[in-house]
């Protein structure tokens, strides 16, 4: 029987690019990494691994061995994933990667609520951008991800990943209380075009809606201050050095010197999803964590108000 232990570490070094990679991620160290994968070449009789300059790359009988293992292991944790069937309790480690304001306005308030209605289940949570979190849930690195997109900017996921919409979230301009702005009921792109704006870093999902929002313009929109973090961007706007886009999910009361100020021409929408691999659909850990956001944020208004209105 093929060693699932040393495929999924096999498939690690192809995803991390690196033996010490795959090690950190799974929680091994290098060595142990080397030696799993030289028992599988054993018993499979070939080699997958081959030494370029001071690095490893998959041999093409790796690579093909990769293809396949992901089915593999997914048709595995497809067949375990709900034993027990309704008997089954939600315990153990639960790992849970998510976007940073999910993590301030959905993952700590379901946090406590697990830790009441589940308390052996242990959540590990770690923050990641959509992109990333998608890949780390389908290549099996995390059970659950909360990811985000906006309205005309997809997220694309394998087929085997599995979605349930938890709600809506909405950006409102921010402008120094001074602004001209600051007096408008509602803005649109065209009244900002000219503005010194704050932005996430390129390619990221949020500067991903900034392009969309501006597109067609004869002028992108001048960028100056680039942050990752909304809450610098915020300080930058109470300073009078900036516009911002920042969405309502966890955001938090705002500087007297900010005001929020709605856009619409399009409406700054985010779709707020929960992702798992769909093998892990039996999983009563993924069953518990599906049904208590459900519970939890189902009442919040699915009509682009936002999940949270704090601001």
């Amino acid at each position: 029987m093929m060693d699932l232990v040393a495929l999924r570490s096999l498939i690690a070094v192809e995803v991390h690019g690196t033996v010490a990679a795959a090690a950190a991620a799974g929680g091994y160290t290098p060595s142990a990494v080397s030696q799993q994968i030289k028992r599988l070449e054993k018993e499979l009789g070939t080699v997958l691994l081959e030494r370029v300059g001071r690095g490893v790359v998959l041999t093409g009988e790796g690579r093909n061995l990769v293809r396949h293992g992901h089915g593999i292991l997914r048709q595995v944790e497809a067949a375990t994933a709900g034993l027990g069937g309704d008997r089954g309790e939600p315990v153990g480690p639960l790992q849970v990667v998510a976007f940073s304001t999910a993590v301030r306005g959905l993952v700590a308030p379901l946090l406590a609520d697990l830790a009441r209605t589940s308390p052996d289940l242990v959540p590990e949570v770690f923050e990641q951008e959509p992109r990333e979190a998608v890949e780390t849930v389908a290549t099996g690195q995390a059970d659950v991800g909360l990811v985000h997109h906006w309205v005309g900017v997809p997220l694309h996921s394998p087929d085997f990943v599995a979605r349930q919409l938890v709600g809506f979230d909405t950006a409102d301009l921010l402008v120094h209380a001074g602004h001209p702005l600051a007096r408008a009921g509602r803005v649109t792109p065209a009244d900002l075009v000219d503005e010194p704006w704050a932005s996430t870093p390129v390619g990221t999902i949020c500067h991903g809606w900034f392009l969309y929002m501006f597109a067609g313009f004869a002028r992108p929109p001048r960028v100056r201050f680039w942050f990752s973090e909304f809450a610098s961007q915020v300080q930058l706007v109470a300073q009078g050095q900036a516009v911002a886009l920042v969405p309502r999910l966890g955001r938090g009361a705002l500087p007297p010197e900010v005001v929020a100020v709605e856009v619409s021409g399009p409406v700054p929408t985010r779709v707020i999803e929960l992702i798992w691999r769909d093998s892990m659909s039996a999983s009563p850990a993924v069953r518990h964590v599906l049904d208590r956001c459900s519970a939890l944020f189902a009442p919040m208004s699915e009509t682009g108000s936002g999940l949270v209105t704090a601001g």
